[in-house]
């Protein structure tokens, strides 16, 4: 039994390549007797003889005035006949490939009645200018689909396939073929689908795939290209075919199986026209750089112009999300192959027929076409927190103690400009500024302005206290620098309690408790936010003693940190679930897309906030990945799925390029401590600077489980907190002793190159008023 399955296989193997079918018309002795011989040495072909049927229908096309009764459909037949024996008439066709012999009409009788209802949607005159077009499809997947569907029409006389693919099983989702023919060539696949469908329909095949070897010849061999179909993967390929196609004049299409998107490139109108409609001209399209892209990385500039970001259907923007997580390439439906077949084979013969003149991209989306009326609008509306108001100020000033307003010195506009130009160099979550400055009867203000900071991760207000904590630092220092000592008053921190602090200066006095005032002060103006990854380099001992020195400093703060290979990838994965988690809150992606992100300087210095991503040391494709992201139906998408694993990757790469991850804390979780947590965040952070340490805030992790325990997680769903539990766990296996403290700060700690950009500020009059 094995032997003679493996004969089978060979003979199987044997017949591959073979897609044109054999001819025999036997009114000749010659073909009578190759069609004898045919029979005599395969005796397991299936013959199928169903020409009288095809004689009828024939016949009833050719007289459409009359109605045939049925009985004398033979009578027409036999006239039709002429004399010639049934079995003799028209063409005996047989499949190698699958061992069937077809009798059937001849070409002119069978492609007249194959095509008979074409007419008169294609009339006979636009029947025979079709059928002088060739057209060349590469890719064939979607190119299946369009080409048995121009086949079908008969939109052409002359189609060249090139694939260098093979099927395999998860092609059978959206290519209309058998199981039978996997591991065929996609190119001989379709020709014998055509060839089944129209045996004298011409089909050259290319199952090498296009390359600068055969280009010419598939655009020129026998006759140019009327017009170029791409549905091919590759880019280098994508971009030589319409390099080649704009050279000859030829026109390009291509169906993206998606929101059925058309793309039309009139080469032969607009033979000035650049490809991809000038989408591309930023970046090099010599073949021989193209053809080395490996990576996603190098493809990336290419593939995005090409796809249409933009424009990609929110599924197809999370399925993207999803490659090399869930998938491994992007998904493509049997409808949208289906429907692009239709699309490009109706543009192609429309453009033929010089119904259609136009280029451009084009879509045909079902779902906004029939779209379900009774949707309801699930998008989340975020009520933004109302600004500070001069008459809220003034109650706020009118309303505190006097003795936390009298002032003993007022410090000069000079004076008053260079604490706040060193005050307002603080960090903040997201820079974001949190900071408000009032300046009266020589007597500093200092107000939460929520305006700013209102958000899901800043709960409590805990992450604005801990930034109005490091401005305060600031500020003291340029005090100590000015030789004025500034008197801090703490207010009580409720939560409608915008009033921080009131500060009350006097005139050659230092304060003597500072730390290290003299030292820290020179970093002020040179300490920044390092996102670059670096290396994971030892820190030396002596610096962390450093640090954990500075941190100290505060009244019941400590540091905290980690250096173990073991601990830090715990750690990177913590993280970078808090991260992905994050973004998969609609309060939370809201936040981080319209409030803390900046794509580009410009847009940084427009709104001198928020984190330019070029700050950030991600990869381009990690870019892309962000502003697939940022569309809110994609993410509600990736948190249906339990996806979005791809939006753990940055936080995972920082803490994998980190020296250690270390934790400030506070004895108690309330709003004074966070305050004054700040201050010894601040310290800890010009101390490890002054040291050559960089320093880059992890904060989703604390600020999220700050939520959970003290807030019962309120606000998140189910999935997010359940996962939030289990991180929390982890994260205290690691950190043991922090539980019920305060915990302010989680940073990574690396030697990184410095930053080339850095974040932009609020100018001084946007944040100080002088009353």
């Amino acid at each position: 039994m094995i032997s003679a399955l493996k004969k089978q296989k060979d003979r199987g193997e044997e017949l591959k390549s073979i897609y044109k079918p054999e001819f025999y018309r036997i009114q000749s002795e010659e073909g009578r007797k190759r069609l004898e011989d045919l029979l005599s040495s395969h005796k397991d072909i299936f013959v199928h003889d169903e020409i009288f049927g095809q004689l009828k229908e024939l016949v009833k096309s050719l007289h459409p005035t009359i109605k045939i009764p049925k009985d004398e459909y033979p009578q027409y037949v036999e006239r039709h006949l002429n004399g010639t024996d049934i079995d003799e008439y028209g063409v005996w066709v047989y499949y190698p490939w699958s061992r069937r012999l077809v009798h059937m009409l001849d070409k002119d009788e069978f492609i007249y009645l194959r095509t008979a209802a074409n007419r008169h949607k294609i009339t006979k005159e636009e029947m025979e200018i079709l059928a002088t077009k060739k057209v060349g499809v590469i890719g064939l997947s979607v190119g299946q689909s369009v080409s048995v569907t121009i086949a079908m029409e008969r939109g052409c006389g002359e189609l060249r396939l090139a694939d260098f693919d093979t099927l395999e099983l998860n092609n059978l989702n959206r290519i209309r073929t058998g199981v039978k023919n996997l591991g065929l060539y996609k190119v001989v696949s379709v020709a014998r689908e055509i060839a089944e469908i129209d045996p004298f329909f011409k089909v050259e095949i290319y199952k090498e795939g296009i390359t600068t070897d055969n280009i010419d010849e598939f655009f020129t061999k026998g006759g140019k290209l009327d017009a170029v179909i791409d549905e091919c993967d590759g880019v280098d390929v994508k971009i030589l075919c319409r390099m080649k196609a704009k050279e000859l004049q030829v026109p390009v299409l291509m169906e993206a199986s998606d929101r059925g998107t058309l793309d039309v490139e009139r080469f032969d109108l607009e033979p000035n026209r650049p490809i991809i409609h000038g989408w591309l001209e930023h970046l090099t399209l010599d073949f021989d750089v193209l053809s080395n892209l490996k990576t996603a990385e190098q493809k990336l500039p290419y593939i995005l112009p090409i796809a249409g970001m933009d424009t990609l259907s929110p599924r197809m923007k999370a399925s993207m999300v999803e490659i090399e997580q869930t998938l491994t390439t992007w998904p493509q439906l049997a409808t949208a192959v289906t429907l692009g077949g239709a699309l490009t084979a109706d543009t192609c013969r429309r453009m033929f027929l010089n119904q259609f003149t136009d280029s451009g991209r084009y879509f045909v989306d079902l779902e906004e076409i029939i779209p379900e009326t009774n949707k309801k609008d699930t998008t989340l509306v975020f009520d933004p927190e109302p600004m500070l108001t001069n008459d809220e100020i003034q109650a706020s000033i009118n309303s505190t103690p006097a003795a936390l307003k009298a002032a003993d010195y007022v410090p000069t506009q000079d004076e008053v400009n260079k604490m706040l130009e060193a005050a307002v160099r603080a960090p903040s979550a997201g820079n974001n500024q949190p900071w408000q400055w009032f300046f009266k009867d020589g007597v500093m203000y200092l107000f939460h302005e929520k305006g700013r900071t209102k958000s899901f991760g800043d709960y409590k207000d805990i992450a604005s206290r801990l930034s109005l904590g490091t401005s305060l630092e600031n500020l003291e220092l340029a005090c100590y620098d000015l030789n004025i000592k500034p008197n801090i008053n703490y207010l009580p921190l409720g939560v409608d309690n915008k009033l921080v602090a009131t500060i009350i200066f006097e005139k050659d006095k230092k304060n003597n408790n500072l730390y290290q005032p003299e030292n820290l002060f020179k970093t002020v103006y040179k300490r920044e936010t390092n996102r670059n990854l670096g290396e994971r380099l030892p820190i030396a001992e002596e610096k962390y003693n450093l640090i954990a020195d500075a941190v100290a400093s505060v009244e019941g703060a400590e540091f905290h940190y980690k250096t173990a290979p073991e601990d830090l990838d715990k750690l990177a994965a913590i993280m970078g679930a808090s991260e992905r988690l994050r973004l998969l809150h609609e309060e939370g992606h809201f936040e981080f897309y319209e409030k803390e992100v900046r794509w580009n300087d410009e847009h940084s210095k427009t709104t001198g906030d928020g984190i330019d991503i070029g700050t950030v040391d991600v990869t381009p494709a990690e870019v892309v990945g962000l502003k697939m992201v940022k569309d809110p139906r994609v993410v509600k998408l990736l948190a249906e799925w339990g996806g979005g694993k791809a939006l753990e990757q940055m936080g995972r790469k920082a803490i994998a390029a980190a020296s250690s991850v270390g934790l400030i804390t506070m004895p108690e979780f309330n709003a004074l401590n966070y305050l004054k947590g700040g201050r010894a965040v601040q310290r800890m952070w010009l101390t490890a600077n002054a040291n050559g340490i960089s320093i880059q805030p992890m904060l989703a992790a604390p600020l999220h489980f700050a939520r959970l325990i003290h807030g019962n997680g309120e606000g998140m769903p189910d999935f997010m907190k359940n996962e939030f539990v289990e991180l929390r766990k982890e994260f205290l296996e690691l950190f043991p002793n922090v539980e019920h403290k305060g915990e302010i700060f989680l940073f990574r700690l690396c030697i990184a190159r410095e930053p080339e950009i850095k974040s932009y500020r609020y100018p001084i009059s946007k944040v100080l008023t002088n009353l």
